[in-house]
């Protein structure tokens, strides 16, 4: 198991170079706990891939003194620095980037060790993963998940934790996705924008089915791209990509499901064709104002950081309504690094982003996150102070909150990030046309198998 845990995490070192890399034991217990030394250390590192963080914690951590004007120090009250490490998530290079300090953390100075580290829901179990043992117990840290995160959506806490059922990681995001619309198109079409009607018209997958044909006839796509419904269908799997100890990746019928569905819809003119997949030019420029796309899917990240910079229009023109199927797209989780050196440090930071309902509240209403506490989620949800300008004066946290609290989420692997990126982009090219899909799914075995050489087979549905 240990030779698969250094195969995800850096293909080219040993079992035993992570595992004394990383501080850790040889057996996949709770953990070092942290530093030998109960004096804290002068420099917390923290790994990061955007200032996300960086800005959450100078709006609600109390002990932020100041930060340097290019941002890379933070500089707290007892006069400990913060160092941020930033380096971006394209290509890998943050995780490469990550990998390699994890594998250097026992000989490192004290003050360049890493502290506390940050990863996404795509890749969370690599890093929370028992055997890897590169993310601390919180209990280790003296935090109960328990007691002092009752207030975090369950779902959150699941996929922060191994395979033991052991919270590894906490996070101040809860990321529900809802339906985002044009409010002019659904009053050319269904003759009001309505967020409760409009809701009716894509309340099931059937449904929205029906209701593509109606923005079909009117000259509308439905949405811009096949990969905008990826992470409904990928939300629902029941079974991990990869096993626990296994070497076989199953793809589940639900990814099929989007397969078949996708190139319906593609062919029937619901997606426009031009718009091949996510995160490029094309697929931004189906947010502007000239763009006949009807909706996107999108969690408040989305909303805030993707649709509204490629808005060009009035403000007021979006509005949100529920999806025609539960799911959750994203969230940043803090992990502390086994062997730092900062423990209470890493504590008091992680219980203040994280377990503080007045703070998670504040970074809501200063950066629109949708924050993991319920509590504080359903009182914004019944607040006019969370109502957006960009949404029309629409209180999205509404249907946030009913969406967040229904999320089951599906069960993870080290090998998810690699299974979901390539899968779409093998069937990608069958969308397309540009190979058939017995060959879409050839060439999803070779590259699964190029990115993870200790995977053996890829089993198919029925």
């Amino acid at each position: 198991m240990k030779k698969r845990v250094v195969a995800v995490l850096m293909a080219a070192v040993t079992v035993a170079g992570l595992l004394a890399g990383c501080g850790g034991s040889t057996d996949s217990g709770s953990g070092s706990g942290g530093a030998e030394s109960t004096e804290e250390g002068k420099v917390i590192n923290i790994y990061s891939w955007n200032d996300e963080f960086r800005t959450r914690l100078e709006a609600v951590y109390p002990e932020v003194e100041s930060t340097s004007d290019d941002g890379t120090v933070t500089t707290l009250k007892d006069g400990t620095e913060i160092h941020w490490i930033i380096n971006p998530n394209q290509d890998g290079v943050y995780q490469q980037k990550l990998d390699e300090a994890l594998l250097n953390q026992a000989d490192a100075a004290a003050d360049d060790k890493v502290d506390i580290f940050l990863s996404e829901t795509d890749y969370v179990f690599k890093y929370t993963d028992a055997d890897a043992n590169v993310a601390m117990p919180l209990t280790d840290l003296g935090i109960d998940p328990d007691t002092e995160l009752a207030d975090q959506y369950e779902f959150t806490k699941t996929t922060a934790s191994d395979q033991n059922g052991v919270q590894r990681g906490s996070t101040w995001q809860c990321c529900p996705g809802l339906l985002v619309y044009r409010r002019d198109i659904a009053k050319d079409v269904f003759g009001t924008d309505d967020p409760q009607k409009v809701g009716e018209k894509v309340k099931d997958w059937d449904t929205l089915k029906t209701t593509a044909e109606e923005l079909k006839e009117k000259g509308y796509y439905t949405f811009a791209s096949y990969a905008d419904t990826f992470r409904l269908y990928g939300n629902s799997i029941d079974e991990p990509w990869v096993e626990s100890g296994d070497t076989v990746v199953k793809v589940n019928q639900n990814i099929m499901d989007w397969v078949n569905d996708s190139k319906e819809w593609l062919d029937a003119g619901y997606f426009d064709s031009t718009v091949k997949g996510q995160w490029n030019d094309d697929w931004n420029k189906a947010m502007s104002s000239s763009s006949k796309v009807f909706a996107f899917l999108f969690p408040a990240w989305g909303v805030d950081f993707t649709l509204n910079p490629n808005w060009d229009g009035e403000e007021g023109a979006w509005a949100v309504t529920n999806p025609p199927q539960e799911y959750n797209w994203g969230g940043s989780y803090i992990h502390a690094c086994t062997g730092t050196d900062n423990p209470e440090h890493v504590k008091d930071i992680i219980l203040s982003l994280t377990a503080d309902k007045d703070n998670l509240l504040k970074i809501s209403k200063d950066y629109l996150d949708y924050t993991n506490t319920v509590s504080g989620m359903q009182e914004a949800a019944q607040s006019d102070e969370f109502a957006s300008d960009f949404l029309g004066g629409q209180n999205a946290y509404e249907y946030y909150a009913p969406v967040a609290e229904n999320i089951q989420i599906a069960p993870l692997s080290a090998y998810d990030q690699g299974c979901v990126e390539l899968i779409q982009n093998s069937f990608s090219d069958y969308f397309q046309g540009n190979v058939d899909f017995d060959r879409a799914k050839e060439n999803f075995e070779t590259a699964i198998k190029e990115r993870y050489p200790d995977i053996t087979e890829i089993q198919w549905p029925e």
